[in-house]
């Protein structure tokens, strides 16, 4: 038993690593491989938010897919079929040349990157023991989300086509590791039952109380895109508008904020267990990603250094994400868990979207600065309620249905 539950974080772990070297990826190449494709300077960032947006609405529908899938015929075949797709998007990203197939092809990534996660998590979750749950998610989070930083060291040395390709290849490598990984006990229970529901998308929003339940994990999360997707990807145009000394590289903001991120996800995991609470491990670390964001937004002056400094310690801050993706997947049923778990992530990571597009609506009239603070304090406000609304989950019992 023990051999096999260090066999599935072993890999879920793997896998994670992946899934984050890829998704990071794209922040971090976005202007090299942008200007390589032929983009005007001063479409940069219009196209990068176009590319971006692309990717994140793959990552919307692939999260209600997969995460229905996972209910309805197993965890396991939802790990399998998500690499395998965001693998083959990755080595063909390495040999793009125009900016519209770049762009197809990061909504493709997007729908493959939907399923990872929330497979993995559901699985760990339902096979450890229910007080050491968060020590498994921790390991896959902080294992996985080294992988930012793997893709940002590489991307130092190789050009942006070969780290892509690279990126596809360890995905197809891994699959191999999958056929050592046995389905969740507590949904082959269930399976096979015909009175009980699975992956029913109707049953997350009906009634209110669970849809509150469902919008609160998906709240409780959205800061750490905000961090990710808006204040470290378009670092190099807020140094600019914030009179950095010298221009800001959107890899080094990345990586820096990724170690934190990675180091970040291990200490929650293991301070939501010796605090024996889910809710205020992630109190604390709002707190400390608003008080960040607030220094990164009011400085006259900035230094290279100083500011992925701040990166660090923002990405510290947003490693609460192994908690929030545990506490989602312990607030629902095992009828229903895939679905939540691998959904809610990726509306987060979705999120974005919106918060760009309000970026580029905002900007004109106010500036940047300004508009990415206006931002900041809904998404800042939407969690700090939404997570007044959640049950603190610590050692919930997982073997239930809903109904």
């Amino acid at each position: 038993m023990r051999k096999s539950v260090f066999s599935l974080v072993g890999v879920a772990a793997l896998g994670y690593f992946v899934d984050i070297f890829d998704l990071a990826l794209f922040g971090i190449v976005r202007v090299q491989s942008l200007k390589d494709l032929g983009t005007p300077e001063d479409l940069v960032l219009s196209e990068g938010v176009r590319l971006l947006n692309a990717q994140m609405l793959g990552l919307l529908f692939g999260g209600l897919t997969w995460g229905v899938l996972g209910d309805k015929f197993g965890r396991i075949k939802v790990l399998f079929g998500s690499i395998l797709l965001y693998s083959l998007a990755n080595l063909a990203n390495a040999w793009v040349n125009t900016a519209e197939t770049y762009a197809y092809l990061r909504f493709i990534a997007g729908l493959g990157l939907a399923g990872e996660l929330g497979a993995a998590i559901t699985l760990v979750a339902e096979t450890l023991p229910k007080e050491k749950r968060g020590y498994g998610t921790a390991i896959v989070a902080g294992v996985g989300l080294s992988g930012a930083v793997a893709a940002g060291i590489l991307s130092e040395w190789v050009s942006w086509r070969i780290t892509y390709a690279i990126g596809g290849t360890l995905g197809l490598l891994l699959l191999f590791l999958r056929f050592k990984v046995s389905e969740s006990t507590l949904f082959t229970q269930i399976k096979t039952s015909q009175q009980i529901s699975r992956g029913n998308l109707f049953l997350l929003f009906y009634p209110p109380k669970r849809l509150i339940r469902y919008v609160s994990c998906i709240f409780i999360a959205v800061p750490i895109w905000y961090c990710a997707g808006i204040l470290m990807t378009f670092a190099p145009e807020l140094g600019r508008a914030l009179g950095a000394q010298e221009t800001l590289s959107a890899g080094r903001a990345i990586l820096f904020s990724y170690v934190g991120v990675a180091l970040g996800d291990v200490l929650s995991g293991l301070l939501s267990q010796l605090v024996k609470s889910r809710k205020k491990i992630i109190a604390w670390a709002l707190a400390l990603e608003a008080l960040t964001a607030t220094i990164i937004l009011t400085r006259t002056t900035l230094s290279p250094d100083g500011f992925y400094f701040l990166a660090f310690i923002i990405g510290l801050a947003t490693g609460y994400w192994a908690v929030f993706v545990t506490v989602t997947s312990e607030s629902f049923g095992t009828n229903l868990r895939s679905t939540a778990t691998t959904s809610a992530p990726n509306f987060v990571r979705a999120s974005v979207v919106p918060m760009t597009l309000a970026l580029t609506s905002l900007k004109p009239t106010l500036g940047l600065v300004p508009s990415v603070s206006i931002i900041g304090i809904v998404v800042f406000l939407l969690a700090g309620c939404s997570l007044f609304f959640l049950e603190d989950t610590f050692s919930k019992d997982l073997n239930y249905i809903e109904t």
